[in-house]
């Protein structure tokens, strides 16, 4: 039921019929990522996307999965992407520049070209708070993913 009378509303759409999807993982922190993808690809296929539109490809670490979501958006193949990680605090400052240049990059390749992207890149304090949050993080990313193409696509038509 809409909210005000005379003024249209965008509802969020999570069926996922017919659209192909693109996720990059790192492979840092592989058991937190593994558990992240295993969630999102789960969700995914709850929310009807076909098995064969699922595309999963893989990366050393987390810097590196902006270059592929770039790759793949510019292949113009999918409707969304998914990015999954796990970048877990240590003892030096390189912490903070693999969440924030990862973060950032993300965030670029998907204002430059368009593409939703689910960002599912985890950035924590240790290990038990990754593991914590894989499965919710890896279901709400393929969630947004969905939600998001057929949120542009409303928006312009």
């Amino acid at each position: 039921m809409p909210r005000f009378d005379n003024i249209t509303e965008i509802t969020p759409n999570l069926d996922g019929s017919g659209l192909s999807i693109g996720i990059v993982m790192s492979r840092f922190n592989q058991d937190v990522c593994e558990g992240l993808l295993s969630a999102a690809v789960d969700e995914l296929l709850n929310l009807g996307v076909a098995d064969e539109d699922i595309l999963i490809t893989t990366v050393p670490g987390a810097l590196e999965i902006p270059l592929v979501l770039q790759t793949m958006a510019d292949s113009e193949q999918f409707d969304a992407l998914i990015a999954l990680g796990a970048v877990i605090r240590g003892e030096t400052y390189h912490f903070e520049i693999v969440s924030n240049e990862m973060a950032a990059g993300i965030n670029r390749v998907g204002l430059d070209t368009g593409m939703p992207i689910a960002n599912g890149v985890l950035t924590t304090e240790d290990d038990d708070q990754a593991l914590a949050r894989m499965h919710e993080k890896g279901s709400d990313c393929a969630k947004t993913a969905v939600e998001m193409v057929h949120l542009l696509r409303a928006v312009v038509a």
